[in-house]
């Protein structure tokens, strides 16, 4: 029986959908041979925290299903146990990369890699809080079915399991190492309110996470297609597709990945950074490897919080850094799409020194277009007024750290994906702790 880690990382009060993460963990207990490591890694507050337990310990489980229901500080315990038995430099950093006090989007999922790795996890399927299932004639429909069905198996083998094959013979022998579909419901992106007020400038500041070479009509295509997922797309029947998947139809809430992908390359751990958890998308696409797309999207929505001005002030934040990032990120995944079947070994494993070298040389890049971008976010808020002309403001003065913030990000996840290999090894013998209470 394989063990799988079916994961949801969150820092806000989530019960609901917590009680539904669990069907689903129920579900595919009982319809796949697998033990299902059912692992909420929770930042929330006190109050939160004691109504997710609430959730957890009232529900009943099926017989092969495992809760583990963590805290910060059994989360920070168990990094240190392993940053100590892997021996690396600068451990404090590291811990601090793994567990930032800021909000981060792919170290919270890093730390989903390494707790599923010393579970024993063949796979992680990863879900948010802030979404739930569709359903279908009153049940709910899972995204863990398509994913169990291929995930791990050879290409050759997963033809059978899939509606259509849109895959070349010669990666047939190469494993399924990405299943996922994307979402439905408000945009990825909480920014409709600027298409709303000026269209124009929801243009430029999309646009803004295009490589800044890019033709205006190629900018446009990608502005018409960042953010809305599925869109509307009610689900009717299941559909799936064996395929190189476009990283574009899929999103981190509605994931998974084979461990072979992930213990060998994690993401990155930039704070206060949206996006910055979609790397390996990029590299199993970008590296040939074969992935099923599926169409069992899952439910966007958004939180109370974010509304307000404070909430506002720190997404319109989250959102500049991630066109920042994008500096860097474009270089890597340009290099890493014309490497292509070569970023892997002959095992058809990810080579993960050649990555961490891309991403080493992305931090040389030079920080003009970045200046660029800062420009057109601030002539733009200004054009739009109220709370964005506001956060220009904040823009104006914190707009230099903000630049050495993105390079200091990118080089902390060369050092991170440097590192990985022995934190995944010591994480193998490293005893995950029992939920408090």
């Amino acid at each position: 029986m394989r063990r799988i880690c079916l994961t949801l990382p969150t820092n806000r009060a989530c019960a609901a959908t917590i009680s539904a993460l669990g069907e689903e963990a129920d579900y595919a207990a009982r319809h796949f041979d697998v033990e299902v490591h059912l692992l909420i890694l929770d930042s929330s507050g006190e109050a939160a925290f004691a109504e997710h337990a609430g959730a957890v310990r009232d529900a009943h489980r099926a017989p092969n299903v495992i809760v583990h229901h963590l805290d910060e500080a059994a989360q920070r315990g168990f990094l240190r146990r392993v940053i100590r038995q892997a021996g690396v430099v600068k451990p404090e950093l590291m811990l601090d990369l793994m567990l930032p006090a800021g909000v981060s989007y792919g170290a919270c999922t890093n730390r989903a890699f390494l707790i599923g790795s010393a579970l024993g996890c063949e796979s992680v399927h990863r879900r948010d809080s802030d979404s739930r299932y569709q359903q279908l004639n009153g049940e709910p429909v899972f995204p863990v079915h398509h994913e169990l069905t291929s995930l791990g198996k050879t290409a050759f083998d997963a033809a059978s399991g899939v509606s259509e094959t849109a895959l070349a013979p010669e990666h047939g022998h190469k494993p399924v190492a990405m299943v996922g579909s994307s979402f439905v419901g408000e945009l990825s992106v909480d920014i409709s309110e600027i298409s709303r007020l000026d269209r124009d400038v929801y243009y430029d500041v999309v646009s803004l996470w295009a490589p800044l070479q890019w033709p205006d009509e190629a900018k446009r295509a990608l502005v018409d297609a960042s953010f809305t997922g599925a869109g509307a797309e009610v689900f009717v029947r299941d559909r799936s597709t064996l395929t190189h998947v476009d990283p574009m139809r899929v999103d981190m809430c509605n994931i998974s990945f084979q461990h072979e992908v992930y213990e060998r390359v994690p993401l990155p751990p930039a704070t206060d950074t949206i996006g910055s958890d979609y790397f390996l998308m990029h590299l199993v696409h970008d590296g040939t490897l074969p992935g099923v797309l599926h169409n069992r999207n899952i439910v966007n929505f958004y939180t109370p919080e974010r509304r307000t001005d404070a909430g506002f002030m720190t997404y319109q934040t989250r959102l500049t850094k991630f066109f920042l990032s994008m500096l860097y990120f474009n270089f890597v995944y340009a290099r890493m799409a014309a490497a292509g079947a070569s970023l892997l070994d002959d095992r058809h494993h990810v080579r993960a020194d050649t990555i961490a070298e891309l991403v080493r040389e992305s931090a040389r890049s030079d920080r003009e277009e970045n200046v660029h971008r800062l420009d057109v976010l601030d002539r733009s808020y200004r054009k739009l007024g109220g709370r964005y002309a506001e956060f220009a403001g904040l823009l104006e003065s914190r707009g230099p750290r903000l630049l050495e913030e993105a390079q200091e990000d990118i080089e902390d996840f060369a050092l991170l994906i440097e590192a990985w290999a022995p934190l995944v090894r010591a994480s193998r013998s490293t005893g995950v702790p029992r939920p408090r209470g």
